[in-house]
């Protein structure tokens, strides 16, 4: 048995939580935590035939990432193509061209 093996038991006692620490039976899972209920962010629907107001902040932010999203789509599409495979063929092509091989 190697010197790590004889240790490890007395090394992982010292991490295990004691009793006595305040968070040793908190745990996501246990009982009485996180019960499903209410509303979604706790806000409450509008009365039927009405919309939901949107706060302040919610129309730039949509704004914000459609642009983002039409600038990235142009911004990809629009791009140089830099494949080494590809620009070692155009300038073999233009070679063999000069050479009149091709």
């Amino acid at each position: 048995m190697s010197l790590l093996g004889k240790l490890r038991p007395s090394v992982l006692r010292h991490f295990r939580p004691k009793a006595s620490d305040s968070h040793a039976s908190d745990s996501f899972l246990s009982a009485g935590k996180n019960q499903p209920g209410g509303y979604l962010f706790n806000e409450t629907p509008p009365p039927p035939g009405q919309r939901r107001k949107l706060e302040s902040w919610e129309l730039p932010w949509y704004f914000t990432m459609l642009a983002a999203a039409a600038m990235l789509t142009v911004g990809l599409q629009a791009k140089p193509d830099t494949d080494p495979q590809k620009l070692a063929r155009k300038e073999a092509i233009k070679q063999l061209k000069a050479e009149g091989k091709l």
